[in-house]
């Protein structure tokens, strides 16, 4: 897995993984216990020119 995105918010975190979860891009969130980070998500390698391609389009 790597590093895709570092969400800021938690609103920012749902709809970025709405996105993923819509693309059927799998994904897992990390660093949830830091207070000042939401979560950070990571993808599998070979999913992440997908990922990229799908957040691109909803911006």
């Amino acid at each position: 897995m790597v590093k895709f995105y570092d969400a800021k918010s938690e609103a920012e975190l749902a709809r970025v993984e709405a996105v993923l979860k819509q693309g059927g891009v799998e994904y897992c969130v990390t660093g949830l216990a830091k207070e000042d980070v939401s979560g950070e998500i990571e993808v599998a390698e070979e999913d992440l020119p997908r990922a990229e391609e799908l957040l691109l389009k909803t911006r």
